[in-house]
């Protein structure tokens, strides 16, 4: 798909600020941001919405990212993936947000002696970390945590949706053990999920090998509306952290 780069700049600031807000955006604001008038804008808008990448819930409001849209930035973000921890041992400025996040982790995973609640741990962290729900995979059972704080999301005021995620829940431990997702990060946005196509939520996990299985996973579900460089990369070096220290 071709974009310009300032259309690419317009997406990935669009999903940045509906991550932050979970209200759509508007022309002005992105004027503003980017120096140019709000009739540019709507130009550039008008160009994304075309391609399928952002919508527009309704007439008078701003634009929205799509499944598509999302798909878009997250491939784009796994293209410069720097900022995505491929090390357990952190390397990132523990002042930061990313890596206030990672040394959090290491401090709860450190204090267990026991694998499974190493593993729980980290989970709960992520939990923390990301307001989503947290989930594991260890032994033959699914480990989930947060459900309220996912529940808590603004997009889950819809009842359907809280069901739709329920019943996503329900069939996730057997379609992970029988799919077995290979990738070391796997991503499923929205309609991509092969259970839950109708929830509107992601799934983020990565694969590490534990004492339990070579095949387990760690990760967390949310609104498709993420920080995806930071959960990404908050999920990835979870996997990483939890295969180097267990």
């Amino acid at each position: 798909m071709e974009i310009t780069e300032r259309q690419r700049q317009i997406l990935c600031q669009i999903i940045e600020e509906y991550a932050e807000t979970a209200s759509p955006v508007g022309s002005v604001t992105m004027a503003k941001l980017f120096g140019v008038s709000p009739a540019t804008v709507r130009a550039e808008m008008a160009r994304l919405e075309t391609l399928g990448l952002i919508a527009q819930p309704h007439t008078s409001a701003g634009r929205i990212p799509t499944d598509a849209g999302y798909r878009f930035y997250v491939n784009n973000l796994e293209k410069n993936n720097e900022e995505i921890a491929e090390d357990f041992n952190p390397k990132i400025n523990e002042e930061s947000n990313l890596g206030r996040g990672m040394h959090a982790l290491v401090r709860r995973v450190s204090s267990q002696s026991q694998a499974d609640a190493a593993i729980r741990g980290a989970v709960d962290i992520l939990v923390e970390l990301t307001g989503n729900l947290g989930l594991a995979t260890i032994g033959g059972q699914l480990y989930l945590s947060g459900i309220s704080s996912l529940f808590r999301q603004p997009e889950f005021v819809d009842t359907r949706r809280v069901q739709s995620v329920a019943k996503l829940l329900d069939n996730l431990e057997p379609w992970l053990r029988e799919a077995a997702p290979g990738e070391a990060l796997n991503i499923f946005i929205g309609k991509e999920n092969p259970i839950g196509k109708n929830s509107e939520v992601s799934l983020i996990i990565s694969k590490f090998r534990s004492p339990f299985s070579d095949r387990s996973y760690i990760g967390v579900l949310g609104p498709t509306r993420q920080n995806y460089s930071r959960v990404m990369a908050l999920v990835k070096y979870a996997g990483n952290m939890l295969e180097g220290i267990l």
